[in-house]
């Protein structure tokens, strides 16, 4: 009998070991892809805002300050567009990754449910058959 529970509950700390593996790879596939994506947002609206930094640091007189105001205020809204843009995709990712992690833990629940559904046939009739010799 302690053998049967025995092999039962490694059997079962063996799928949830793997099923948290999974759950981790998952999370860390997430977050790794979520990093880049917001490292490279980083980079590209630091790039333009360094370019139009060098363009302004090169005007001298006043006519070249009203070329670079309107570059100024596209420099800023596509950064902010950019922020926002970036924002959205990396909570859009982050929801996929959540769903794939409750579909995963929903089959552990459906597989474990019919092991116990199969468990309590199975004692239900070998209780039966123990009656019924009597």
């Amino acid at each position: 009998m302690y053998q049967q529970f025995n092999e039962q509950f490694a059997a079962a700390t063996r799928q949830f070991a793997d099923t948290a593996a999974q759950v981790n790879r998952l999370a860390l596939d997430n977050a790794g892809a979520v990093f880049g994506l917001q490292i490279a947002a980083i980079e590209e609206r630091v790039n333009a805002t360094f370019a139009f930094f060098g363009e302004a640091a090169e005007a001298r007189d006043p006519e070249a300050f009203k070329t670079l105001w309107p570059k100024g205020v596209q420099i800023a809204r596509e950064n902010v567009e950019r922020a926002v843009s970036t924002g959205q995709e990396a909570f859009g990712r982050t929801i996929k990754a959540n769903e794939a992690i409750a579909e995963l833990a929903k089959s552990q629940i459906e597989t474990a449910a019919k092991a116990t559904q199969a468990n309590v046939e199975k004692a239900t009739k070998a209780a039966t058959k123990a009656t019924a010799a009597k």
